[in-house]
């Protein structure tokens, strides 16, 4: 791992710099050589900007008193030892990589968070029977290769076989990105932590939702996070020549993609409240202005926090739009590439954590069922989890105008240490119950 003196840094802190300091190094994270695109960010799993995040995060990891290393699917891991050498992990973490065009805070205000949380204890040496780790994962959003979580699910241990056949966009593998940074596919499953080697898993994350800035309330818990379907859609119709093809002799694949597009809109509407579909992604062959487009595929995620009307909408849609590309004589294939379980967060760490943000803010925790998804839903695999969320401006995400207040990230670190420290009164009091 590279020296503190490497990479950027702030002057030392007589007192844990908390919050604010959190928010200004997800702020330098945010441009420069952390992004692909000099005028945005973009942070793809394996890219060079993922490379230059991870040494930067390590930097400061070291600096706060941690010890640095990244596993076999090239997540950066931070750990501070508890009274017992070896002891069992306290895992606090969320995601350094990014969408195409993103905010600066979604995913790497969580390791920031966590970075600051474990420093503050180990600037005034307080040791737990458990260690502390911080975790940034590679990939989180899928934005390069066409399952998300990837390294999250290695960690889990969901993935026994290294994925061998995945290729992104441009199609370069995954054993090919791995091994341009130095690592091996083969060795990718080895990032699988055993059972009992984290006690737990606690992911400090924006909201991406409006309803705390609505309520007037800097952090919230949550209590589950909503069920995932993601699937690719492929339409195959004729490409013809724009000026010679008849519009009643068209099998134009663009016109029933869009016509499908509307149809999974008008489904995803139709249970406001637990609902959402999206098509996010379109690729259109050939892609000429002179050309009927003859072949088309698109993205859709569904989610809603009840698995049983996510699975209806799916069966919905799938026969929407079966029944229109029959009508239009165009070909149509519905591939799953995703399916991510409803996952409760776990009854006693909430209740720790609610009571932790009742404690320093003086208010009742407002509890919320999260609509996006996040690494804690597959490390609930592993081990239990709890989440922490944290207002933005607008409930916006995904965007450049991703914002935070400092005020309420301080409010989440104090939380965070508030719950640690309650955390460790229960573990102990567990142990001794056992002896």
């Amino acid at each position: 791992m590279p020296s503190p003196d490497s990479f950027s840094s702030e002057p030392a802190c007589s007192e844990p710099c908390g919050g604010t300091r959190a928010v200004t190094r997800c702020d330098i994270l945010g441009k420069g050589q952390f992004s692909e695109e000099p005028n945005s960010l973009f942070r793809p799993y394996l890219s060079a900007a993922y490379r230059e995040t991870v040494r930067q995060v390590a930097a400061w990891i070291e600096q706060g008193g941690l010890s640095a290393r990244q596993d076999s699917a090239g997540n950066i891991v931070g750990r501070y030892e508890g009274t017992l050498a070896e002891a069992p992990a306290l895992l606090i973490g969320s995601h350094l990589d990014s969408v195409r065009n993103a905010g600066k805070y979604d995913g790497p205000l969580g390791v920031m968070l966590g970075i600051e949380v474990v420093e503050h204890f180990a600037r005034k040496g307080i040791r737990f029977p458990f260690a502390l780790e911080v975790i940034g994962f590679g990939d989180e959003e899928g934005s390069r290769f066409p399952v998300s979580m990837l390294t999250s699910r290695a960690v889990a241990g969901l993935l026994p076989e290294a994925p061998a056949t995945m290729e992104d966009n441009d199609g370069i593998t995954l054993q090919d990105a791995l091994g341009a940074e130095g690592f091996v596919l083969e060795q990718f499953p080895k990032a699988a932590r055993k059972q009992g080697e984290v006690i737990a898993y606690f992911e400090p994350h924006i909201e991406q939702g409006p309803v705390l800035e609505f309520e007037n309330k800097p952090v919230g818990v949550v209590s589950a996070i909503a069920a995932q379907f993601r699937f690719l859609v492929t339409l195959k119709g004729v490409a013809g020549h724009a000026g010679t093809m008849p519009m009643t002799l068209r099998q134009d694949a663009l016109a029933a993609a869009a016509e499908a597009i509307l149809e999974i809109e008008k489904i995803g509407k139709a249970d406001s409240d637990h609902l959402v579909a999206t098509v996010g992604r379109i690729q259109v062959s050939p892609g000429a202005p002179n050309v009927v487009p003859g072949d088309v595929a698109f993205t859709v995620d569904i989610r809603s926090g009840t698995e049983s009307i996510r699975n209806e909408a799916a069966t919905q849609i799938q026969c929407a739009l079966q029944d229109l590309c029959e009508r239009r004589s165009v070909s149509f294939s519905m591939v799953l590439q995703q399916d991510l379980p409803a996952t409760p967060c776990d009854s006693e760490l909430t209740h720790v954590l609610s009571r932790s943000v009742q404690t320093v803010t003086g208010k009742q925790a407002r509890v919320l069922v999260s609509g996006a998804g996040h690494d804690a839903m597959v490390m609930a695999a592993l081990a239990p989890v709890c989440m922490l969320f944290i207002r933005c401006e607008k409930g916006i995400s995904h965007n450049p105008a991703e914002a935070v207040e400092a005020s309420d990230v301080e409010t989440a670190f104090q939380v965070m240490v508030n719950f640690i420290e309650s955390y460790a009164d229960n573990f102990s009091a567990q142990q001794e119950k056992i002896a």
